[in-house]
């Protein structure tokens, strides 16, 4: 992976929070600096809207990646969404990540905790925060375009 040197900002439902441990631990193994904004506990049930806020208002704030994890991976990515300059992907292979990056400047990764095999976490995380994004004007163009529906 290449050397990432912004901070990224990480959160989780209780469902997320070891997937949420796993990616630190990756975060740490690359020297990648990172904020984690909760959820701590899994044994207490918590909103994940709560805490896609959480994320995306210090990406949004800081210009920098944010990650989330709940149990599907999809109520963080409809709730971040929400966020006016959020553009999160919910990545489930290392191809979607990619292009998440790639054609669409995703701002923040989306991720399932459930039933879902860490060794494909990790090859997901580090495509994801190891893709530019291509600056093509076609791209740009389309992130545009999206940028007018939150007006």
């Amino acid at each position: 992976m290449k050397k990432i040197t912004e901070p990224v900002v990480i959160g989780s439902d209780h469902a997320g929070i070891e997937t949420k441990k796993f990616i630190m631990d990756l975060l740490d193994q690359h020297n990648i600096a990172y904020e984690d904004v909760g959820s701590y506990d899994p044994n207490v049930s918590v909103d994940y809207p709560i805490y896609a806020k959480k994320v995306s208002d210090i990406v949004v704030e800081k210009g920098i990646k944010g990650i989330l994890v709940c149990g599907s991976g999809t109520g963080m990515a409809i709730a971040a969404n929400k966020v006016n300059g959020i553009r999160a992907s919910f990545s489930v292979d290392e191809y979607s990540a990619r292009m998440a990056r790639h054609d669409n400047d995703a701002n923040v990764l989306t991720l399932r905790g459930r039933e879902f095999p860490v060794s494909e976490i990790k090859i997901i995380v580090e495509t994801w925060l190891s893709t530019p994004f291509s600056g093509l004007d076609r791209h740009k163009h389309r992130i545009e375009e999206v940028h007018k529906l939150e007006e």
